[in-house]
């Protein structure tokens, strides 16, 4: 829940990656509950029950159609108060259908709002820039958001600046290596009190290293549509089954002395995630909690009276079934599955799958099938469990003969 000891002045919400299309689509009302959401976490809060603004990080639009853009201005229409601002910013998607020249034009008639952006609610500073074409940024994108960081900084230096672009800051928060562009990355830098949110990967938002912090702080915001992960070693690539059981926001929250708190949230099951990100010194590099240093950790995952259960036995492969590994706090991120052949020790087979943390319903066993193997020979299998901080479990073994 929303800490009930801090008292903010603000509080707003931000998704991404909301994917609207033209026919009605299951996107449009993860959209309108997430907003209600919003509005009932703010009204239980004891001391101040305002949701102030309401923040789409690029790709709202699967399209950029006009009819995506006003279905998507409707819902916006018809759930946000008075007193809730809204500020949007353009990437890929809205270019897809007729280009950016015609998705800039469409955006500003229907939202009534610059494409480059700078917004002040009760006092604290929100840029967003959209991109020039696909993912990337040209000169006057950087112009631009040099000077408004400029005059953000002006007005409280202390105070957080929120800054949003669609695609993450490379080498930052969980997803950029793939989904990013450097651009901001050295203007930002001179902005350690800068915010930055982005989307883009579709990556969870309850992944850890989706705050991080360094030279400024960091965030991936997730999506209302799918789960893609910035992971290439799964054996069912980047998108796990199941990936359009995905709808996540962030709640933020920030006080009069400018610390801030944010809540990663999950739409689908209308839950918090089990923990708080707190940034009490936005301005001050030394203070920041998030960073490198994480990977530099003893803990790890470790199984409890755990067996792996072999199913479905043929001439040339199995299905194994494995409870999930336990850890002191976050989740475990995945699984290495190694098969021997019992005789030689060689490796005949790997694979890694996710634990599926981003479900907020985790499944308590993970099961996997492998087949080529040959017929009538005995394997070892070893199972081993992955933090996202680069440790891991004991093994759990088990050993197996095909037919």
């Amino acid at each position: 829940m929303l800490q009930k000891d801090f008292n903010p002045v603000l509080r707003f919400m931000v998704v991404s990656d909301v994917h609207y299309k033209d026919d009605h689509c299951v996107e449009e009302e993860r959209m309108e509950k997430a907003l209600k959401i919003a509005y009932r976490l703010s009204e239980e809060h004891p001391t101040y029950k305002r949701l102030d603004g309401v923040f789409a990080d690029g790709d709202f639009a699967n399209s950029g159609t006009e009819i995506q853009m006003r279905k998507f201005k409707k819902t916006l229409e018809d759930n946000l108060k008075p007193e809730t601002k809204y500020c949007l910013n353009m990437a890929s998607h809205e270019y897809h259908g007729d280009g950016v020249e015609n998705a800039y034009k469409r955006f500003t008639e229907i939202f009534g709002i610059p494409v480059d952006n700078h917004i002040e609610i009760n006092n604290f500073h929100f840029i967003l820039v959209s991109s020039s074409h696909g993912c990337e940024y040209e000169q006057d994108k950087a112009d631009f958001a040099r000077a408004e960081l400029k005059k953000a900084r002006a007005a409280d230096p202390k105070k957080p600046i929120f800054f949003f672009q669609h695609p993450h800051i490379t080498d930052t928060v969980s997803g950029s290596i793939y989904w990013a562009d450097e651009t901001f990355y050295p203007i930002l830098m001179d902005y350690p009190q800068a915010i930055d949110f982005s989307g883009h990967s579709h990556v969870p938002i309850n992944d850890p290293r989706s705050i991080f912090q360094k030279h400024f702080t960091c965030l991936g915001t997730g999506s209302l549509s799918y789960f893609e992960l910035d992971e290439f070693d799964k054996y069912y690539g980047t998108c796990p089954p199941n990936k359009e059981d995905c709808a996540q926001m962030l709640l933020v929250e920030a006080d009069a002395e400018g610390r801030v708190r944010i809540y990663p949230y999950d739409v689908l099951t209308d839950n918090f995630f089990p923990f708080v990100w707190e940034i009490d010194e936005p301005w001050n590099v030394d203070s920041f909690k998030y960073t490198d240093a994480r990977y530099k950790t003893t803990e790890a995952p470790y199984f409890e009276n755990a067996e792996i259960s072999i199913s479905d036995i043929t001439a040339d492969g199995f299905k194994i079934t494995f409870p999930q590994a336990k850890v002191t706090k976050e989740y475990v991120n995945d699984y290495k599955i190694v098969i021997k052949e019992a005789d030689s020790g060689l490796t005949v087979k790997q694979a890694c799958l996710w634990s599926e943390y981003y479900f907020y319903n985790m499944p308590q066993t993970l099961s996997i099938a492998f087949d080529g193997l040959d017929s009538n020979r005995e394997y070892t299998i070893n199972v081993i469990a992955g933090s996202f901080w680069n440790t891991f479990s004991e093994p759990i073994s088990a050993t197996v003969k095909t037919k």
